[in-house]
């Protein structure tokens, strides 16, 4: 009761809401207002009706990203409306802010169908830097990502799907690494099938992980090859295997990805394990299993999970400023698979380098050091607005979806430098 109460008023007080609008122009004299306004705004009207690169140069668009959601999947809260979103939008907007100097701004929108939601942000894309898709359901994300990416000349990104993945790949890898285990022989089963799951199996097989070592279940179970009840997204990962539940893809496996609900994995199947197994319990607020159980069962095991009150937390934030901040900085078209592999790389690199002092002492003093309980590094370390953007920035001036070159102003070392 006492967090419930903390939270609301977090969010009411002293003033509704977590964001505001500043001014970046002297607004005090005639003059200022004349510039600003009539008649004066006239002139970045006419450059830019002449040329339309021009709103780079005369208007905030490159910094800007808008966090859109229809509110069909709210933090798995689950389909509570557009309206209901907005507080989780508007944190999403926070954190661009905070951690990459992105100026961000929440978009709630009420749509009877995919294709109206498609429309309406088609329809206001050329407003904006970016676009940042959240809280939005399976299966119907897919379409309205891949739409979007099509008919829209600037990133589009839905980071309940790459931004959990790009977390998740840094850590997993970082993890094998840890254990022993190669990446191409790792054998791994992923339980739960919606938008996260799929994007964080894409994103491994990208990085490595071969396909016919994946097992991936639904709530129906195993997603196999005799199966007639896949959708088209599922359906790719179906794999010819006589397993068909947990119990029996659990045997032997080198890594667990939960991105389902509670408790889920049972101390008995994670006995089955291999030897130094690799747990990620992802589920919100609870885990598929809880760490304090699972290292009880298992004292090899490399854990992590989405909370922050136990280490090795996936959080998205580790990704989505950066990767967002990489992008609008060389005006990249989109955000494609050789960034977000980039992403990957510069996160879990950074994992390895020893932890600054300031980043130990805003953790209690905890002694951070790369092994089972540091795999990816803390949200609060300053160095990964550095790491990340430029590894994403080059990224996209390599495979040629940037149309400025790499900034000379490279690597940042903190917001002040934006």
């Amino acid at each position: 009761m006492e967090m419930k109460q903390a939270a609301l008023d977090y969010h009411g007080l002293p003033k509704p809401g977590k964001i505001s609008i500043e001014i970046t122009k002297p607004a005090e004299t005639a003059l200022d207002l004349s510039l600003a306004y009539s008649p004066g705004v006239a002139e970045p009207v006419r450059a830019i009706a002449e040329n339309s690169e021009d709103v780079y140069r005369y208007t905030g668009k490159g910094n800007l990203v808008a966090v859109i959601s229809n509110g069909s999947a709210i933090l798995g809260l689950g389909n509570l409306g557009a309206l209901a979103s907005k507080p989780v939008m508007e944190g999403k907007a926070l954190l661009f802010k905070r951690f990459a100097g992105v100026d961000s701004i929440d978009i709630e929108v009420e749509s009877e169908s995919p294709q109206a939601f498609i429309d309406t942000v088609k329809r206001i894309a050329c407003t904006f830097g970016g676009i940042n898709l959240e809280d939005i359901k399976a299966p119907e994300c897919f379409e309205i990502e891949r739409r979007l990416i099509e008919d829209c000349d600037i990133p589009v990104f839905h980071d309940d799907q790459h931004g959990t993945a790009i977390v998740t790949a840094a850590a997993m890898l970082n993890a094998l690494e840890i254990a022993g285990k190669g990446v191409e022989e790792a054998k791994l089963v992923c339980l739960g099938a919606g938008s996260a799951a799929i994007a964080c199996v894409k994103l491994l097989i990208s990085c490595g992980f071969k396909p016919d070592n994946i097992l991936m279940l639904d709530s129906k179970g195993v997603i196999h090859s005799e199966r007639n009840d896949l959708n088209q997204y599922k359906a790719v990962f179906a794999v010819a295997t006589p397993c068909r539940t947990l119990d029996d893809a659990i045997d032997g496996a080198d890594a667990f990805l939960g991105v389902s609900g509670a408790n889920l994995l049972s101390p008995e199947q994670l006995e089955k394990m291999a030897e130094n197994p690799i747990v990620f319990a992802c589920a919100n607020p609870d885990p598929e299993i809880r760490p304090e159980l699972a290292k009880e069962v298992r004292p090899d095991v490399i854990m992590a999970t989405g909370r922050s009150d136990y280490p090795n937390q996936v959080n998205n934030v580790l990704g989505f400023p950066f990767i967002f901040r990489g992008a609008l900085d060389v005006r990249a078209s989109r955000i494609n698979e050789a960034m977000k592999i980039a992403a990957v790389n510069a996160i879990r690199e950074l994992a390895r380098e020893p932890v600054p002092e300031v980043v130990m002492k805003a953790y209690g003093g905890a002694k951070l050091s790369f092994g089972p309980d540091y795999i990816i590094p803390k949200p609060m370390d300053s160095r990964l607005l550095g790491r990340v953007s430029a590894a994403v920035a080059q990224a996209a001036v390599d495979s040629g979806v940037a149309r400025e070159e790499y900034p000379a102003h490279y690597p940042l070392n903190s917001v002040s430098d934006i």
